[in-house]
């Protein structure tokens, strides 16, 4: 006779087995039967608990464990959702097998941002990944579901502060954007060493973007440069932005958000238009036909919150998880780019580039 048996790893997943057990040609006693009464009587209780659950898994698939990645635009972060699912994968969690990854974009959009964390909140999710700018809205929306920030700008170092505790429910990766702004700021000079008038591109719907915005202006004028910023609420005010200031600017230091992020290709196109260099936020930007970027590289830091999720799902509290912080970052340069604004970048940043493109095509250079 072949049953069905429940079975429960080390990790609390269940899956469903076939055996064989021993028939019973009938339950009088006597010589030669399999079973006798007295142990068929002691195995009744457990046949009618597990029943339901067999029947149940006869029916479907068993419950997987679920995903919620609440993103800024599926385009954008196509590479970095890939990695991150690569990463899980090799740590034995399989995408439609044993995980379920459920993926909601918000575009930038504020509203959608509440609106997709009350939703992935209510279908009980068992962990979200998400981003720094989304991070308050998730974290209003539960207090339980354990949240990764897998990208996290924090200008001031208050954000993960501010969430992350050890009775919280939220970890995952800071950027100290502060640290980044002077190195950029010094690699724009280096490139374009007449530079005197620096404008900011940067999102003033968010609080993050603004902070960054205000501590780059305060940074690039102790250096002597003049710094300004246009007004950027939405996707429209982009191309009037860069109307208003050709002519008026040297170079271009864009801050990267989900509207900015959104929009990198209108912004690269623009800027190489008005003939102005960018300094970006990290290599997705250098391929759409920016200058060049600085920055962690955030496929990997995909990868290491897929790490986080690893150990959440294996019963690891996120108040127990560390923050990290990037501690490697790349210098992107598009010599095509350069070559249309007439600039000749120099020899020792070609030197130390990890990543040079051309043509759309990378290369490593040394590291």
């Amino acid at each position: 006779m072949c049953v069905a048996r429940l079975v429960c790893d080390q990790w609390h997943s269940f899956s469903i087995q076939k055996c064989d057990i021993p028939t019973i040609p009938d339950l009088s006693l006597g010589a030669g039967k399999t079973m006798r009464r007295r142990e068929f009587v002691k195995l009744l209780p457990g046949i009618v608990v597990a029943w339901p659950l067999v029947a149940r898994a006869q029916q479907g698939t068993p419950p997987r464990l679920r995903i919620g990645v609440l993103g800024a635009d599926a385009t954008v972060w196509s590479s970095w959702t890939a990695a991150f699912v690569t990463r899980l994968r090799e740590l034995g969690w399989i995408a439609g097998d044993t995980i379920d990854v459920e993926y909601r974009w918000a575009g930038g959009s504020s509203r959608r941002v509440s609106d997709f964390a009350v939703e992935l909140s209510r279908r009980h999710v068992d962990v979200i990944v998400t981003y720094g700018a989304a991070a308050a809205a998730v974290k209003q929306a539960t207090t339980t579901i354990p949240i990764v920030l897998a990208v996290a700008s924090d200008p001031g170092g208050g954000l993960i502060a501010s969430l992350a505790r050890r009775d919280g429910n939220v970890t995952g990766i800071s950027i100290q954007q502060s640290e980044l702004i002077g190195k950029r700021l010094a690699l724009l000079r280096e490139v374009v060493p007449h530079l005197r008038r620096l404008v900011i591109v940067a999102n003033a719907g968010y609080a993050m973007p603004v902070l960054e915005a205000q501590e780059a202006k305060a940074t690039a004028q102790a250096l002597g440069l003049e710094a300004a910023r246009p007004e950027i609420w939405r996707s429209e005010d982009i191309t009037p932005a860069f109307e208003a200031i050709r002519g008026k600017a040297d170079a271009l230091y864009v801050i990267s958000d989900p509207l900015i992020a959104a929009n990198r290709t209108l912004v690269t196109t623009l800027a190489l238009s008005a003939r102005l260099p960018t300094m970006l936020s990290y290599g997705d930007y250098v391929a759409a036909g920016g200058l060049m970027s600085y920055g962690p590289n955030f496929a990997n830091l995909f990868r290491r919150a897929a790490d986080m999720v690893d150990k959440i799902l294996r019963g690891t509290k996120p108040g127990d998880i560390p923050v990290e912080q990037p501690g490697k970052f790349e210098l992107a340069i598009n010599l095509e780019t350069a070559k249309a604004l007439g600039i000749t970048v120099p020899v020792s940043l070609l030197a130390t580039a990890v990543m040079v493109r051309s043509n759309g095509l990378g290369s490593q250079a040394s590291e």
